[in-house]
């Protein structure tokens, strides 16, 4: 969608600064306005912004979506931006509403999600033949979710990234049901240059996770790709 007033939502990438898109990066560098979603974006992404900055952090939905419209009504090139992709738990249907109600339209730039920097950082694969052929992304209920679906969608036993849990990992492992066996790792700031890997089981990452002392900013997941051991070629590799 585009038109005369459009805010570019952008998604930042999973926190290297190099793996923001060609596109994001040159609508970032081209903004005038560039309201960001505080911790989550690596400042030195930020630095690459030429006009005016804003932390969204601790503002109201209203708030920084009125100065959003206000300034792309005056001519000004806005840009929202999100870390990874925005449509991963980014919030934005409901931005996209408040900004409709100003007149304003939006235009998404997506971006890479932590779940490819983690699979990247893990040197495995999210599907893979004869393990999985599937993957559920997810999150456990909190403050923003009263229930979660872990249980019945961890019985499927397709590989499983977990958002926004490393907090109450211990309640996240007791709610799958998982074989206690089955491999879990958690990567803590996928892609930032302190990046950190824990790995064990569904019986034992939880306790692992709380001795390294890591309570936010990672992406647990949970499957036999975390371990890849036995599993079936491709058959774009072995044809038949």
């Amino acid at each position: 969608m585009s038109g005369k007033c459009t805010v570019y939502f952008v998604g930042a990438g999973p926190g290297d600064p190099e793996l923001i898109t060609v596109k994001g990066l040159g609508m970032l560098e081209s903004a005038d306005l560039v309201v960001y979603a505080g911790s989550l974006v690596n400042p030195v992404l930020l630095d690459r912004i030429q006009g005016r900055k804003l932390d969204s952090y601790g503002m109201r939905l209203e708030e920084f979506t009125s100065i959003m419209a206000e300034a792309v009504k005056e001519g000004q090139k806005v840009v929202r931006l999100h870390s990874g992709d925005p449509s991963l738990y980014g919030a934005i249907v409901e931005q996209m509403h408040e900004l409709a109600k100003h007149g304003v339209d939006v235009e998404v730039v997506p971006g890479v999600s932590s779940i490819f920097a983690t699979a990247a950082a893990l040197g495995t694969q999210l599907t893979l033949k004869g393990v999985s052929e599937t993957l559920i992304i997810t999150r456990p209920s909190g403050q923003t979710l009263e229930e979660d679906d872990l249980a019945a969608l961890s019985r499927h036993g397709a590989t499983m990234a977990v958002f926004l849990g490393t907090h109450m990992i211990e309640e996240v492992m007791q709610a799958v049901e998982y074989p206690p066996d089955t491999p879990a790792a958690v990567v803590y700031h996928a892609s930032w240059d302190d990046q950190q890997i824990i790995r064990g089981t569904v019986s034992d990452i939880a306790a692992r996770v709380r001795a390294a002392g890591l309570t936010r900013s990672a992406m647990i997941l949970i499957g036999g790709v975390v371990d890849p051991v036995h599993y079936r070629r491709s058959h774009l590799y072995a044809p038949e």
